[in-house]
């Protein structure tokens, strides 16, 4: 069982390092969502066309897996899986493992797109690069620790 520092005289309050540091983690998170919209703009996409994208780059997934992922409804992601697929950039196949199941999936110029989305996102990469080797890998391994923690499964994945 994992004990939560707490500060003297405040008995169930977290102490003022955790705060701080939960804070700085917000505000990183903060800086993230604004950049990732406007490179999703910059693409001529909304931020979940930007994240459905990258989500259908990894594997092609069935609209009911894509709405558990970005924690929607599934009727917001057919309307969002149809915006792609007019611009080319997604396409709806059979699932492989079940023919009866349509699976949406990234064409070539939809991983194109995606790419050049990573690409264009400069917030945590130049902060990074100011980091040596070890203190990104260091970095990473606390991320994974806190993920792994957060939520019982391996690397925070669900």
């Amino acid at each position: 069982m994992a004990v939560t520092p707490r500060s003297p005289g405040r008995p169930g309050c977290p102490d003022d390092l955790t705060l701080e540091v939960v804070e700085l983690i917000g505000s990183v998170v903060a800086r993230y969502h604004e950049e990732y919209e406007e490179a999703a703009a910059g693409h001529d996409l909304t931020g979940a066309q930007a994240r459905l994208l990258s989500l259908l780059c990894l594997e092609p997934l069935p609209m009911r897996k894509l709405a558990h992922r970005l924690k929607c409804e599934p009727s917001n992601v057919t309307g969002i899986v149809d915006r792609l697929e007019s611009r080319g950039l997604a396409e709806r196949r059979p699932d492989p493992a079940d023919r009866r199941v349509k699976v949406a999936a990234a064409t070539e110029e939809g991983r194109r797109v995606a790419r050049g989305l990573r690409e264009s996102l400069r917030f945590a990469r130049e902060p990074l690069a100011a980091l040596t080797d070890g203190e990104r890998r260091s970095l990473r391994d606390i991320l994974r620790t806190m993920l792994d923690s957060g939520t019982g499964a391996p690397g925070g994945r669900r």
